[in-house]
């Protein structure tokens, strides 16, 4: 594709993408089927550039507004998608000037020299960390201002890709690295999941054999230490609340060893069906899939008492998944989060029916945010002190054999209560967990 044509597709997408009417990842996915003509490079660079911008948004758009119009044009011209485009091209600088006139590569050079540090503004600490004003008030109060700063800077990069060895067709690590190498691909144990692997970059895993038969999983290391909590067994009846597709809901059965009756639960019968080709391939035959109405099922009544284990994995405004998915930060919302925190409280709440006496509950969600973490299990723990008991993380990750758990929980007396995992500290995605057991 010319130089031009892959400029004004770019700026095409962009326009596309910023109205959030949509997840980012769906609105390119659609572009990318209907524009069928594409090819792999100009799909990276798309892609790419795309998401450079929803980084940095704050940044862009402020460079792109202060360096004015390119000469000889106005805004007509040069609308903001296309400046957000050349700033954020992740193409060459030869492929970008060779798409570009001689006034916007002259725009270019002066925008671009905008974003040095010393050019900033010293008011503006937004054009750095490029997050929304209740969103780094919200962190900043939780973590100070040198943990927000360090978590800002690393909600910048992109997210490490990991694996998960499926216990079903892989017994042990080691055989799975050793084939990664020997693809030449570079890879390394990930510090705290016993089953994880970490590729040092992103790879196309459906070229990976282990993987198209069954042998790993793609998910990040924090989703399996949240299985990890659970402790599921052979023999125990277990429930994944809210399954979605069902990255979680692997993972237990895996470690249930395809034993016991795993049921996945959700509201979106499109979320479950896309578990259905990743069951076939995991080789686990102890899942059984429901599509609830809501949280309230009258279906659920003749389950409940009866599991030895329930996963809440709730939905939230997945703000700890930002490295994943920036355009979050920009379509959540006070609101869109308080509204999110009542409808956990409320799934909670149904899911802990379910459990029979010693059971374990676990509430988990990949948000960053307190009013959507500890808030609501403090509630829970005060609204049920006499039927459950919390139980602290550290305990769970010590039993499932997690090396140096204490630097991955936080609250409570001894500062071991609850799961909480932080992108700059541990190299996940921003997670919390909390653990119950029902006397």
């Amino acid at each position: 594709m010319h130089p031009k044509a892959l400029l004004k597709e770019a700026a095409a997408l962009l326009e596309q993408v910023l109205r959030f009417d949509h997840p980012a990842d769906a609105v390119v996915a659609r572009h990318f089927r209907d524009q069928k003509s594409l090819g792999p490079r100009e799909r990276g660079v798309l892609a790419d550039t795309v998401f450079r911008v929803l980084r940095q948004r704050t940044l862009l758009e402020w460079q792109a507004k202060a360096a004015k119009n390119p000469e000889g044009m106005d805004g007509s011209d040069c609308p903001m998608p296309r400046k957000l485009a050349l700033l954020a091209f992740a193409g060459d600088d030869a492929t970008l000037q060779a798409g570009v006139s001689e006034a916007e590569w002259a725009w270019l050079a002066k925008a671009r020299a905008l974003a040095q540090p010393e050019s900033l503004p010293a008011d503006r600490p937004e054009l750095v960390h490029n997050l929304p004003a209740w969103l780094a008030d919200a962190l900043t109060e939780q973590l100070g201002a040198e943990g927000f700063t360090a978590l800002a800077k690393a909600l910048m990069d992109n997210a490490p890709l990991d694996l998960r060895v499926n216990l079903i067709k892989q017994k042990k690590r080691e055989p799975v690295l050793a084939a990664l190498a020997d693809m030449g691909w570079e890879a390394s144990p990930t510090p705290y999941a016993p089953l994880g692997i970490r590729l040092s970059k992103k790879r196309n895993v459906n070229r990976f054999p282990v993987f198209t038969e069954g042998g790993v999983e793609v998910q990040d290391e924090g989703s399996q230490l949240l299985c990890l909590l659970l402790d599921a067994r052979r023999q125990h009846m277990v429930v994944d609340f809210c399954a979605g597709a069902g990255g979680k809901t692997l993972a237990i059965g895996g470690a249930m060893r395809d034993g016991g009756r795993l049921y996945a639960f959700d509201t979106s019968a499109h979320r479950l069906d896309a578990l259905k080709p990743r069951l076939a391939r995991s080789g686990l035959s102890n899942v059984h899939t429901m599509v609830l109405n809501n949280e309230h099922d009258q279906r659920l009544r003749k389950l409940e008492g009866k599991m030895d284990r329930v996963l809440v994995d709730a939905p939230c405004s997945g703000l700890g998944t930002l490295r994943r998915n920036p355009d979050l930060k920009w379509r959540q919302t006070p609101e869109t989060v308080a509204a999110q925190a009542q409808l956990q409280t409320s799934i909670l709440e149904s899911a802990a029916r379910l459990l029979k006496p010693g059971g374990r509950l676990v509430y988990a969600t990949c948000s960053l945010l307190r009013t959507e973490n500890e808030d609501v299990a403090e509630a829970f723990s005060a609204a049920h002190a006499k039927d459950f008991s919390a139980m602290p993380a550290l305990e769970a990750l010590r039993a499932a054999k997690v090396p140096t758990p204490e630097v991955l929980c936080t609250g409570g007396n001894a500062g071991h209560l609850y799961l909480r995992l932080w992108p700059h500290q541990h190299s996940t995605d921003g997670f919390f967990a909390a653990v119950w057991q029902k006397k």
